[in-house]
């Protein structure tokens, strides 16, 4: 049996696979959803810590996906660079992704970095950024860009200035990077730069929201990926 660790991406919460985790279930799979969303002034090797901590509480025999929305992808990266022997698979689904020393603020188009520590600044007592509207995720629905706006916590701004600490590690482990069409930003190029194998999902940034079946489907034939690959 496959467990799938869903960890979620910047400003979000465990609730953004509501939609994606009844489908795996459905499926056979388990599944642990790891919370960074917690209040306090938090940076990204916390939030590494947290999915390290969660890896550690599987005990099941089986394989083990780690997956990473958005700057999740960061976040997986280093918890499985921790816990090597652990993960089956990594997927990033339109995830931050790089090597050793790269962050957010890094790897993004000139000018990110500025816009955050500016909203930080002015709105976030100079550490927190502000959740912004739902249509930056692509979540236009009226009753969705509802839903999501209601959840939506500030982002502590150390979470995309750290810079990743790897090992080396992780490159053991393989990966399928999912990007979203249209791109918002450069996740196939990210995919593609530490090895994994890429696929394009027509929808949104936020398409485990809008899309839940077909990210699903990708999800379970990537954890089936290695089982394949060890058959032929």
């Amino acid at each position: 049996m496959t467990t799938f660790v869903l960890v979620h991406g910047a400003w979000h919460g465990p609730w953004a696979w509501d939609r994606t985790v009844p489908l795996l279930h459905a499926a056979g799979a388990r599944t642990l959803t790891p919370d960074l969303s917690t209040v306090g002034d938090h940076g990204l090797h916390d939030h590494a810590g947290t999915v390290v901590a969660a890896l550690d509480t599987v005990r099941e025999d089986g394989d083990l996906v780690l997956v990473g929305h958005s700057y999740a992808g960061l976040v997986v990266r280093e918890a499985a660079d921790a816990r090597p022997d652990l993960i089956s698979r990594i997927v990033l689904v339109d995830g931050w992704a790089g090597p050793d020393g790269a962050s957010m603020v890094s790897l993004a188009p000139d000018g990110f970095a500025d816009t955050v520590r500016t909203a930080a600044e002015k709105l976030g007592d100079g550490w927190r950024i502000p959740a912004p509207p739902p249509e930056v995720f692509g979540v236009v629905d009226t009753d969705d860009a509802a839903w999501l706006a209601a959840r939506m916590v500030p982002q502590p701004l150390r979470t995309f200035t750290e810079p990743t600490r790897l090992s080396g590690a992780v490159d053991r482990i393989p990966g399928t990077a999912v990007h979203c069409r249209p791109q918002t930003y450069p996740f196939e190029r990210f995919g593609e730069a530490v090895g994994y194998r890429t696929h394009a999902l027509d929808g949104p940034h936020d398409i485990m929201l809008t899309d839940p079946e077909p990210l699903a489907r990708i999800l379970l034939d990537a954890s089936s990926f290695k089982k394949r690959k060890r058959e032929v």
